[in-house]
């Protein structure tokens, strides 16, 4: 699993890296048991801090989304079965919200995409 950050980007490297890992789990990239890579690793390859990497991990470890072990390597749990499902009712529900307006898939999609952006900004 790719971890990225964009370090031209407002939002925080600490962010990016656990966004990465969602993004992984959102779009089957990643699963429950899959292990990510070390936080030293990880920092050497993006050549940003440790405790950067380190926040990333602690907040999917905070939502339930990973189990962190001293010494030993970051497991995602089976709550990541859980946090795909919410992704998939939450697009489920904005599709259905956009095809009772008319909206044409391109102009739900731009609108995605802007709150998206505006919610990272």
């Amino acid at each position: 699993m790719l971890i990225t950050v964009d370090p031209a980007s407002a939002q925080p490297l600490a962010d990016q890296v656990a966004g990465s890992v969602r993004a992984a789990l959102a779009n089957g990239m990643a699963a429950p048991g899959d292990r990510l890579p070390s936080a030293r690793n990880v920092a050497t390859t993006l050549g940003i801090n440790l405790h950067t990497v380190l926040r990333g991990y602690q907040q999917l470890r905070d939502e339930g989304l990973v189990e962190l072990r001293r010494g030993r390597a970051a497991v995602i749990t089976d709550m990541a079965d859980q946090f795909r499902l919410r992704l998939t009712a939450a697009a489920e529900e904005f599709a259905r919200a956009a095809l009772h307006t008319g909206a044409s898939d391109e102009e739900a999609l731009a609108a995605a995409r802007e709150a998206l952006l505006a919610m990272r900004a």
